[in-house]
């Protein structure tokens, strides 16, 4: 049987057709707008996501043996509000992850109604990227749009809905939301009523890996499918790269380097670290996860190559740099502020230690050290809660780099493993959806069958003391420039 994965990215929707065996037939790739209407700010049009997805379906399935396709699932950015009015059209743009306009909501919740309480309603503390803050922005900046709302939904659920007619949403992806109480996997009262939310204006909860229902028929007809093929509630597209790249169970730790940069570690219990500085989330394969989430991790590294130095060579600009551990130039990822650990929504990007001596090359290594760096932080959290982490899977756009793989590998002090498929997300929805359609007994089943690792990246005893000394150089740089990037806003 045939089943497809579909990634909805912030700069595009990727989709992906994987038979039984984990063989991929074949990936297809669509990009909508990203648009920012006010500095800081993030939006996109939910009806482009499912325009681009419906004409990458076409094309993904115009060569395959349409009668073999049993389900269709997905990985997506989380966190983004989408709003529906009664008749299920999308009230106003969707507010993005990586949206930043809610400085003022999340202060109220972190500082009025408590972190400890937040913490205890929902297993996180409030971060401008995440849904609730934005709900209240909604509330307080657009009242008319607000008293419209019928259905909040997340990104990849709008998809889900459109392709089934089924509000829905599944358990990892609703945990970003700052409404789902984590722990017992199940909507906050409490936080329904800080937000002026009641349970119906919310879409039901699934398992990542259950049923949510099947393909409408107006779909399936134009697609040439049956009306039979199941529709999954996929992941969270950190969750659901985390299935596609075998980290589920206990223990397990994955790196993802997309627009977003995430550390994820899975655990069979669940757990919140004091200072909630990791995010405690529930996971795809049924139990839970902790996660560092970086908000500008590739995305860096393609603005300084395209953006500030012009070129789309990024293999080529790499080939320059010959001395890692070396480099006295040193880069401070936070384009767009930054989540892990440090929950600052001013927080800038900077380079620092520049001189006349200083390269091309000397800066492009500072942006690849400096979002390994920041990755680092959120794996310092993660070993002072006793949680011994030896290996890591790596996944995204960045993955494909061996330069930046060795510099993690180096600078964590880990041995990264490298998998055959780097297709993280999207390969992760057709896992989840083949344990839906009964392929697989469970998600570590497919897992363990299905992904498979090709390469290990060692660290280097020399060159991992060399980036030691330069990360405690590095960790004290935001903590100077702090006061700064506030006062600057």
């Amino acid at each position: 049987m045939l089943y497809v994965g579909i990634d909805l990215g912030t700069s595009a929707v990727k989709l992906l057709l994987m038979d039984e065996t984990g063989k991929i037939h074949k990936i297809v790739s669509r990009e909508y707008d990203l648009s920012f209407p006010h500095p800081g700010w993030s939006e996109q049009k939910p009806e482009d996501w499912y325009a681009q997805s419906i004409d990458g379906l076409k094309e993904l399935l115009s060569e395959c043996d349409k009668s073999k396709v049993a389900g269709i699932s997905f990985g997506g950015q989380m966190h983004g509000l989408v709003i529906l009015d009664k008749d299920d059209n999308v009230i106003r743009p969707a507010i993005l992850w990586n949206d930043g306009r809610t400085t003022k909501e999340c202060d109220y919740l972190n500082d009025v109604i408590g972190k400890d309480k937040l913490s205890e309603y929902t297993a996180n503390i409030s971060f401008t990227g995440f849904t609730a803050p934005k709900i209240l922005w909604v509330k307080a900046n657009e009242p008319e749009n607000f008293a419209r709302i019928e259905k909040i939904m997340l990104p990849k659920d709008y998809l889900a809905y459109k392709l089934s007619g089924v509000h829905c949403t599944d358990v990892s992806d609703a945990s970003g939301m700052l409404l789902f109480d984590v722990k017992n996997r199940c909507w906050s009262k409490e936080m329904m009523e800080i937000c002026d939310v009641k349970e119906s204006q919310l879409a039901k909860i699934f398992e990542s890996y259950e049923v949510v229902g099947t393909l409408k028929s107006d779909v399936a007809s134009e697609l040439g499918l049956s009306t039979d093929v199941k529709i999954v509630a996929g992941a969270g597209d950190n969750a659901a790269a985390a299935v596609g790249t075998g980290t589920v169970g206990d223990g397990r730790c994955n790196i993802s380097l997309g627009t977003s940069g995430t550390i994820f570690i899975s655990s069979k219990t669940f757990g919140v670290d004091s200072n909630n500085a990791l995010h405690s989330f529930a996971h795809a394969d049924g139990s839970y996860h902790l996660m560092g989430c970086m908000l500008s991790a590739a995305s860096c590294n393609k603005w300084w190559m395209e953006d500030i130095i012009d070129t789309k060579d990024f293999a080529g600009e790499q080939k320059a740099i010959d001395k890692l551990g070396e480099n006295h130039v040193f880069f401070l990822p936070y384009l767009m502020g930054e989540r892990s650990p440090i929950n600052d929504p001013y927080a800038r990007g900077t380079f620092t230690g520049i001189t006349m001596d200083t390269t091309r090359a000397d800066m492009t290594q500072a942006v690849l050290e400096g979002v390994a760096f920041a990755l680092r932080d959120s794996f310092e959290v993660a070993k002072s809660l006793g949680i011994k982490i030896e290996r890591t899977k790596i996944c995204g756009g960045g993955a494909k780099s061996p330069l930046w793989k060795k510099m993690i590998a180096n600078i964590l002090g880990v041995k990264v493993d490298v998998i055959e498929s780097e297709e993280g997300p999207g390969y992760g929805g057709a896992m989840l959806a083949a344990v839906a359609c009964g392929e697989f007994a469970s998600v570590e089943e497919a897992a363990a069958k299905l992904v498979k690792v090709v390469d290990t990246v060692e660290p280097d005893a020399e060159l991992t003391a060399k980036y030691e000394e330069r990360y405690q150089q590095y960790k004290k740089i935001y903590p100077a420039l702090k006061p700064i990037f506030k006062a600057i806003g």
